[in-house]
């Protein structure tokens, strides 16, 4: 794997770290139980997954490959990588489940398993929600690898979702030692936006995104990051208009899907459903772009404002979310994975807020991104539960975490 310079999920679970991840390419929560595998022959049939353009051939490929050399580095990491790659554009969890399974002729992960499989291993862990795991094999790989960006950005990430803000720092001051000063500087003012330090977040990453560097269209990823991180500190601050204004210049940038969904959350919150389908139209129909697209849909036929011919296709996405969320509950270690997605069905279309509450305080067992706060706030609410609500304000002051959005919602 080449290293710098150059220069990628769960919600802002890996932005930074995916996109340093694409640059190390380009230039330079696991929870579930079951035992991945590699195929033992092309004629293998594991799964029919969705039909992806000019991928038939590729997997074809790296799947021979994996044969003949299951004990290859290089192509073990080459196929993670593409799989890993599927998972995210696609939004469909099974490439990630692939991309794990390549790198099990390793296991188990040891000090002397090479650093690249470590950090391979970590990122789907990280993909997967497993943080825990995720962690603990970053911090092996850094032992031995202390030089390694993509693990101290990497790591960095998980610990920002942990909500372990201090620890995450240090992670990214570790960048500044390795002369990765774009990626350390956006770091840090990731989390001074969570810490509510709102315009020294906002000057630090509009000072990188005026710098001469990014004028290269190959950056175009790299202002799509940093646009997307400016739009959440404005979201953070309830700066409603600069956050629309960023959103859109991200998406000018670069249009990923990670930055599309965010931008429908808040044109949602900003009671702007009528935009959200347009924007999901080309999107896989994902677990999360499905969600989108039946919250959109119901506030529209509440509004009044939904066609009355295709009503009968709106309650058939309902039906055909509400039966992925009731399989998925089904599967034993899953149930957490798509918790936030879950409250959020169960609050916004099910209209059943006790429901969400428990899913919501299940999340945040698990991940305290500034959403997950902001959905078991809102669930809360619509509860009337003080004993809730409660615990929403006792973990933002543990983590010191500053959203005007919760603050509202718990106003």
């Amino acid at each position: 794997m080449k290293k710098l310079p150059g220069h990628a999920v769960p919600r802002r679970l890996a932005a930074a770290a995916a996109l340093l991840f694409a640059a190390l390419l380009m230039a330079c929560a696991a929870p579930a139980r079951a035992t991945p595998r590699v195929p033992a022959s092309d004629d293998e049939v594991v799964e029919t997954l969705p039909a992806v353009a000019g991928w038939s051939r590729e997997e074809r490929e790296l799947r021979r490959a994996l044969v003949q050399h299951p004990k290859d580095p290089e192509v073990a990491l080459t196929a993670a990588r593409s799989y890993l790659q599927l998972a995210r554009s696609q939004g469909d969890a099974r490439y990630a489940g692939y991309a794990m399974g390549v790198l099990q002729a390793w296991q188990p992960l040891t000090a002397a398993t090479p650093n690249d499989i470590l950090v391979m291993h970590a990122t789907v862990a990280q993909f997967l929600h497993d943080f825990d795991g995720s962690e603990a094999t970053l911090k092996m790989a850094l032992a031995t690898q202390p030089l390694d960006p993509q693990g101290w950005l990497t790591l960095a990430t998980v610990l920002r979702v942990r909500g372990r803000y201090a620890e995450s720092d240090t992670a990214c001051k570790a960048l500044v030692r390795l002369r990765q000063n774009l990626y350390a500087l956006a770091c840090l003012a990731e989390n001074d936006g969570l810490r509510g330090h709102w315009q020294a977040a906002r000057d630090s990453l509009r000072s990188l995104i005026d710098s001469p560097q990014l004028d290269d269209p190959a950056q175009a990823s790299t202002r799509q990051w940093l646009l997307t991180t400016v739009a959440e500190v404005d979201e953070l601050a309830g700066s409603a208009p600069a956050a629309d204004k960023a959103y859109r210049e991200a998406l000018d940038a670069e249009r990923a899907g990670y930055d599309v969904l965010a931008y429908c959350d808040f044109l949602l919150a900003q009671g702007r459903a009528a935009e959200v389908l347009p924007l999901l139209k080309e999107q896989p129909r994902s677990d999360p772009v499905l969600l989108r697209i039946v919250i959109a849909q119901e506030r529209l036929i509440a509004q009044g404002r939904f066609p009355a011919a295709a009503r009968d296709g709106a309650a058939r996405d309902v039906e055909e979310l509400g039966a992925r969320f009731e399989a998925a509950a089904l599967r034993p270690g899953t149930m957490a994975l798509h918790a936030r997605e879950h409250a959020m069905f169960a609050l916004d279309v099910q209209k059943k807020p006790a429901d969400a509450v428990t899913l919501a305080r299940m999340n945040v067992q698990l991940q305290r991104e500034p959403i997950d706060l902001l959905v078991f706030a809102r669930a809360a609410a619509a509860a009337h539960d003080t004993a809730a609500q409660a615990e929403v304000k006792a973990l933002m002051q543990q983590i010191g975490l500053r959203d005007a959005r919760v603050e509202a919602a718990l106003s």
